[in-house]
This record gives C-alpha cells, sequence and structure tokens, in this order.
C-alpha cells in the first residue's frame, strides 16, 4: 500500500470512529461510495474523500458526517412525521428546520463539529451555484429559510456563498417571520415543542395548512415515543467521554428502532406505513392523509384540456439538442470506462439467457452449409434451409420513465440520462425494444388548469390542477442513434418542473399495453415522491400519493407489465416492491445488471386477475 493510499485510509478510519461516537450508534455502518453524503439503508454514506483533500475539503467532509451524525442522535422520525405539513413547499421548510435544529445542537456543544459544518455548508451552496443565483426559481425557499434559521440558533452568520440566495429572499423571511424566529431558539432541545414552532414560522410565511390528522391524546403520543425512542443509558452503548463525546442528550435517540435508521433520508420525505393490499382498509398512512379522505378524494382531473404529449424534438431546435448532447456527454466523460464495462457485463448477462436454435430441412430459410454434401453425392437432392427459432427473449419491450421533476435538476438528472443511454443502448444489443419517457408539468403551481379553476370560484376538491407535459423522447421502433441527441434535453434550462407519478405510470402502462411484444417491462427512474404544490394544497393530504400507490398496486397485481423502480439518491422501495436505490452512476453495475437480469430469467408475466380502476380506466 502507497503512503496516499495509507493517509485515506487512515482518515477514513477516524471519521468513520467519529460518525458513530458522534451519532452514540456504535454498531451504525459508515461507507464511502459517490460524492452525496445520506442516511441510507443501515448506516451512513459518505463520499469518497480526495486523493489530496486540502483543508477546506478536510472540514468539509468532517461537516457531511457531522450533519448526518447529529440526525442520528436527535432526530425522531415519528414525532417529525406527526406534525409534518400537507403541501409540498411547506413540507422541504419544515424538513429543513429539523435539520437546522439537529446541527444547532451539536455546533452548541462542539465547536470544531459547528466549523465543521459551516465547511459544509459553504461548499454546497457554492456548487448550487448560490453566490450569484438572480431568479427565486433557482433559489429554494427552504435553503433560505434554513440558513436564516441557523443564524439565529447558532449565532454564526451564513456563508458568503449563500449571498445572491439570502438577498432574493431575507427581507421577505425576516419580516414575516420575525417573531417565529426569534422564539426558536426556546424549542431546541424538544423535538416537539420546535416542531409546533416551526408550524408557527411556517403559518407567518402562508405556507401552512389546515390539512393535519386528527389530533392524538398524550398517552397515545406517549406510547409512541416511547415505541420510537427507548432508553439509551446502558454503558455499554454510550460512547467514551472525552473531547469527541457528543453532548449531552446526544444519544436519547441512540438506541432507536432500526427501521427508523433504514427510514431517515437526509432530505426525509417522512412517509410511514407501506400500502397492504390495496383494499382500502390499510391504505399508507403519511402525514396529514387520512384514509377515505371524504368526499372528492378520489383521485380526479379538474380539466385536461392543458395538457401535452410532446416529441422531446418538437421541444427544442436540433442545432440546441446537438450542443445539449454534447454539454452531457461531456460531463460524462470521466465515466466512459465504467459505463463501457456496465454495457458489456449487462449485455453478456442478458444474451447468455437466450436459448438460441435452428430449424432444419426447411424448403426456404437460410441456406445450411452444413447439408451442402447431399447435393454432391446426389444432384437430385433439393438445398436444405434453416431458421432460427423465434425466443421470448427477443420478444421484450422495455419502457424508460424519467422523473423529469425540478428535484431532479443537476446531478440527479445526469444519472438518470446516463441511466437510459446505458440501458437502451445495451438492450437494442440484445434485440430488445426500448421506448424512452419524461414526465414534468408545463408550469410551477399550477399552470392554465389553475387560472381555469380560479375562474371557476374555486371549486373544493379540485383534483389535479396542473398542466402535464409528457414527453416522448426515444420511441420502441426508433433505432438509439437517431434519438440519442433527444437526451440532452433533459440539460435544458427551465424544462424540470413538477411531478405527478400516478398519470406519468398510468400513460407509459397505456402505451406499453399497445404494444404487440408479449413481454412488457416498464422502468420508473425517480428521486422520490409525487410533488404539484398548487395541487397537494387544494385537495385531502397525500392525494398524489395515494394515486401513486393505487396505480403501482394496479400494476403490480393486476398488469402483465412487469414493473421496477430505480431510484435516484431515494430510497423508492416505500412505493415499489422491486426497486433498488443509487446515489452515484458508478453504482449503475451490480444493482442494475441483477434486477434487469432477474426480470428476464422470470416468464412473461400473465394478468392476476381482472384490473379495477384506475388501469381499467383512464382517470379523469
Amino acid at each position: 500500500m502507497n503512503e496516499r493510499e495509507s493517509r485515506t485510509d487512515t482518515f477514513k478510519r477516524a471519521l468513520g470512529a467519529a460518525t458513530r461516537a458522534l451519532s452514540g450508534r456504535r454498531e451504525l455502518e459508515v461507507r464511502f461510495s459517490g460524492d452525496q453524503a445520506a442516511i441510507l439503508d443501515d448506516g451512513i454514506t459518505l463520499p469518497v474523500p480526495r486523493a489530496k483533500p486540502n483543508a477546506k475539503a478536510v472540514a468539509s467532509a468532517r461537516g457531511q458526517a457531522d450533519a448526518l451524525a447529529l440526525r442520528l442522535a436527535h432526530h425522531n422520525t415519528k414525532t417529525h412525521a406527526r406534525l409534518v405539513p400537507g403541501n409540498a413547499l411547506g413540507r422541504e421548510v419544515f424538513n429543513a428546520l429539523e435539520q437546522v435544529r439537529c446541527e444547532a445542537l451539536g455546533a452548541a456543544a462542539l465547536k470544531g463539529a459547528g466549523e465543521n459544518m459551516q465547511a459544509a455548508l459553504a461548499e454546497r451552496c457554492a456548487k448550487h451555484g448560490y453566490s450569484s443565483v438572480s431568479e427565486r426559481e433557482a433559489a429554494p425557499l427552504a435553503e433560505a429559510v434554513a440558513l436564516i434559521a441557523r443564524e439565529h440558533l447558532t449565532g454564526m452568520d451564513a456563508p458568503k456563498e449563500a449571498k445572491g440566495l439570502l438577498a432574493l429572499w431575507r427581507g421577505e423571511v425576516e419580516n414575516k417571520g420575525a417573531a417565529a424566529l426569534g422564539k426558536l431558539r426556546e424549542g431546541l432541545h424538544d423535538q416537539k415543542a420546535f416542531a409546533e414552532l416551526a408550524r408557527g414560522l411556517l403559518d407567518d410565511l402562508d405556507l401552512g395548512d389546515m390539512q393535519d390528522l386528527p389530533e392524538q391524546n398524550e398517552e397515545q403520543e406517549n406510547a409512541e415515543d416511547a415505541d420510537a425512542n427507548p432508553s439509551a443509558q446502558d454503558g455499554d452503548d454510550a460512547p467514551d467521554d472525552g473531547d469527541d463525546t457528543p453532548p449531552d442528550g446526544a444519544t436519547d435517540q441512540g438506541d432507536a428502532d432500526e427501521s427508523e435508521q433504514q427510514a431517515a433520508l437526509l432530505d426525509d420525505e417522512s412517509d410511514v406505513g407501506d400500502a397492504q393490499d390495496g383494499s382500502g382498509e390499510d391504505l399508507p398512512v403519511r402525514p396529514n392523509y387520512q384514509p377515505g379522505g371524504g368526499e372528492g378524494a378520489r383521485y380526479h382531473v379538474f380539466t385536461k384540456k392543458h395538457d401535452e404529449e410532446v416529441r422531446a424534438e418538437d421541444l427544442c431546435e436540433p442545432p440546441e439538442l446537438t450542443r445539449l448532447r454534447g454539454y452531457l456527454d461531456r460531463q460524462l466523460d470521466k465515466l466512459r470506462g465504467a459505463v463501457a464495462r456496465l454495457a458489456n457485463k449487462l449485455q453478456r448477462r442478458l444474451m447468455a439467457q437466450q436459448q438460441r436454435s435452428w430449424i432444419f430441412d426447411l424448403e426456404e430459410g437460410v441456406l445450411d452449409p452444413a447439408r451442402l454434401t447431399r447435393v454432391i453425392t446426389d444432384p437430385l437432392s433439393p438445398l436444405s434451409f434453416k431458421e432460427e427459432s423465434e425466443t421470448d427473449f427477443r420478444d421484450t419491450v422495455v419502457t424508460l420513465l424519467l422523473d423529469n421533476s425540478g428535484s431532479m435538476r443537476g446531478r440527479p438528472i445526469m444519472i438518470a440520462a446516463l441511466t437510459a443511454d446505458i440501458l437502451a443502448r445495451t438492450l437494442e444489443r440484445c434485440g430488445v425494444k426500448v421506448e424512452i419517457l419524461g414526465f414534468t408539468t408545463r408550469a410551477w403551481k399550477g399552470g392554465q388548469s389553475k387560472e381555469d379553476w380560479l375562474a371557476a370560484d374555486k371549486p373544493l376538491n379540485p383534483g389535479r390542477l396542473n398542466d402535464l407535459r409528457h414527453i416522448i423522447y426515444k420511441g420502441a421502433d426508433v433505432p438509439m442513434r437517431r434519438a440519442k441527441n433527444n437526451l440532452g434535453l433533459m440539460m435544458r434550462e427551465g424544462l424540470l418542473k413538477e411531478n405527478i407519478d400516478g398519470e406519468a405510470l398510468l400513460w407509459a402502462h397505456t402505451r406499453l399495453q399497445a404494444r404487440p411484444e408479449s413481454r412488457r417491462i416498464l422502468m420508473v427512474i425517480s428521486d422520490g415522491a409525487p410533488v404539484d404544490d398548487t395541487t397537494q394544497s387544494h385537495n385531502p393530504g397525500g392525494y398524489l400519493e395515494a394515486h401513486l400507490r393505487e396505480v403501482i398496486h394496479e400494476i403490480e397485481n393486476y398488469s402483465d407489465v412487469q414493473l421496477i423502480a430505480i431510484g435516484i439518491g431515494h430510497d423508492v422501495t416505500r412505493w415499489y416492491s422491486r426497486a433498488v436505490t443509487l446515489t452515484d452512476a458508478e453504482q449503475l453495475g451490480g444493482a442494475i445488471t441483477e434486477q434487469l437480469a432477474s426480470l428476464f430469467d422470470e416468464k412473461p408475466a400473465e394478468p392476476r386477475g381482472r384490473s379495477p380502476s384506475p388501469l381499467g380506466r383512464r382517470s379523469g
């Protein structure tokens, strides 16, 4: 082992040990993969350290690890889920404030941890270009509120890398929420109290809603808290005393239920529970979603007249598509080797499953040279022909459905585009037809559909209130070489908006059902739950997600289409029974190869029963 590798390994071991100590979880697994920090599965994933990091890079790496460790130490998922708002933007701000609370607790007790997290924050703001952002669409409100709240809770100024972002939002946030911001410190050591204060801030910022879950009595809440937060006072589980020991109370949740650890992603979608059998009795329990939902809760659409299904080449001029594709290729240059290895590995795995056989002694087909000796020995003998037999494997079509929402902006959408490119090229080599589709909306926070609703005097429970944009990047019968530039459209500024997954799944499923192939596979590439702020604000809580779960249940249980999902940076197994999670394109290899190949190991799916709604009809 050379000296450089030794230093890197030493840094990894030290960072892992400090992370476990700060989290209060001695058995916590700390992995190093990709370039994103996240709480995934049974541990923490941290970016791979640079070979020769400078002081800023070291501090940033420590800061990212400290932030996740403090979340594990101080955050209770069930308490958070009970109080999270129902509307999308309010939920984003609420989640960001809870993360700030966890970090503020650590910064107050450990000055070094505070400085490290400040360095990580500065690097993140620089990466997103918040120093020079000039339009609010590119300046997330949740980030601005979190930065301002951090100043109030820690006394540390926001980094200069966030100057542009704060210039756009600070005046409005501090004018409306001055009183609530001043009170946040009062709940710093009590998650429930802090959540109530945070909701007060949301109300002041006009981000609250009235669609809460029914209030639980104190006895029920105490019982749930006890289940979610068992005592962590055993000496064997407590970190050793010393300069790196977490502050008092940091291990209060050190032995929290392992399922909560797995559910606590950094951005915290705050989902609890899963669909059971789709019967209506065990609908998914999500914050602010009430099973049944009352009158108007059944999914419907206010109007479809502004929706569009459009080809990628119709949204952008060919020269622009070529330029955007070139940009995508440049961003992916460093992955060329990994991409080639994946494509070859996947192709070998799939081709090995094709059982090729020939039918001989035919009157027409391909001339069989092995039987030409007959003509020589017996000139009156007819020529012999052969033909390759049909295989179930070749009679297959795969649809790749890509989430084109705003939350995919940056590296996630690049990973999605790369995934689609690799799979389409590889499957085509194996004789499999591939269709590539994308879904988003035409506007933020409602478009012309919302205007129509306002003009109709805002009827209650209006249903979906945004204009869909469904994009065809590549048709199943179009060769990839003719459609490859279309994937560059995903790099175009302003394309990615909101996402209504349930209807997108229905659209892709309907297109698949019209195909002649006997085996149909639908692969969804997404980064989380459906989000359309206008629709979620004017319908029962959990409206879009409940519809997505219903659609998934119908496809998985009543359709002959095989469904698989790839989560980009987020665990999507809470919705899809067959799914994998990626945090970096380099993870494509093993995960997708195994999952996709396993689909071809199976016999083509057959419907398991008559399909009730929504697959038996389109929503409307």
